[in-house]
């Protein structure tokens, strides 16, 4: 007998409609900025484009002893007192995952801040997107998108976000195989061993990653005062400190251990570690990472190679 019925998922409560509604609300905004950037940035860049076997043109650079003399373009040699050799652009595609944060504690925005946390995560992952795209290589976004390589990756990106269910914690990554790079952006306010305990197995995978912490001004200051309530925008929970002054060296001193020990876990296993406050320029953190993606590590205000 065929079915008359079947078993449907739960209805979203209206505390989750809204917010999934609110964040389709923000990321058409964050994608015009993050285009505006990815111009900004990208001008006058060759991008991640490095000499390989391909057709087009790249660069004339001086002939190393021991290559092969077939390589060196006499016409260019004839010109002056040095020998050229024409290098070639490697146009082999690479794969790069990006993820963005998206849980309740991303939208924490202070007076001292530009933006909310979630904001500016999605700003960079878009902006990011649009300048690998760009240059030729494969977009993904773990759970949300497949890899494709279009130069209107960052368009599709956005898309997807909008319409994909909340979820918190990192992303399902079984899905990627193969040499890869990936990109995780949030605010990574869990204790270091907790993060670390997560993203171990996957640069044991052989995953090329790259971390970005975002953190709003007032959460690395501590600027409280008097008695105050903290609410943890995860559980729900509530703290009341009667002179939150008191406490700021202890919480500055912890939170900033935390950093230290997640910074340095990323390095033994290979990954960058990048810190970024929502009070300076996106641009900031765009160029450093978009250089350890290139294999060229760079420092900027906010920035950590």
């Amino acid at each position: 007998m065929a079915s008359i019925g079947q078993i449907v998922e739960q209805t979203p409560s209206s505390e989750v409609l809204s917010r999934a509604q609110a964040r389709a609300a923000l990321v058409p905004d964050c994608m015009v900025e993050a285009k505006r950037i990815a111009n900004t940035v990208i001008a006058g860049w060759h991008g991640r484009r490095k000499r390989g076997m391909g057709e087009n043109f790249w660069q004339f650079r001086p002939y190393a002893e021991g290559e092969s003399l077939s390589r060196i373009d006499w016409r260019r040699s004839a010109r002056d007192d040095h020998t050229y050799v024409r290098d070639r652009e490697w146009e082999a595609a690479h794969t790069i995952w990006l993820w963005a944060d998206m849980s309740p504690s991303m939208m924490y925005k202070s007076t001292f801040a530009m933006v909310s946390k979630e904001s500016r995560a999605l700003v960079l992952i878009l902006a990011l997107a649009e300048i690998l795209a760009r240059s030729g290589e494969r977009i993904g976004c773990p759970g949300i998108m497949e890899p494709v390589s279009a130069r209107n990756a960052a368009e599709r990106l956005a898309t997807a976000i909008m319409h994909a269910p909340l979820t918190t914690g990192l992303p399902e990554t079984n899905m990627i195989r193969g040499q890869s790079d990936i990109v995780l952006i949030g605010d990574f306010l869990d204790d270091a061993d907790s993060v670390m305990s997560r993203i171990s197995p996957l640069g044991k995978r052989g995953l090329r990653g790259h971390v970005i912490e975002v953190a709003d001004p007032a959460e690395e200051t501590f600027p409280y005062t008097g008695r105050t309530e903290f609410t943890d925008p995860e559980t729900g929970e509530k703290l009341t400190s009667g002179r939150a002054e008191t406490i700021r060296e202890d919480y500055q001193r912890a939170y900033l251990a935390r950093r230290e020990a997640l910074g340095e876990g990323l390095r033994r296993l290979g990954w960058s570690f990048t810190f970024h406050r929502t009070d300076h320029l996106a641009s900031e953190a765009l160029v450093t990472i978009h250089s350890h993606l290139s294999g060229m590590p760079v420092a900027f205000p906010g920035g950590r190679t």
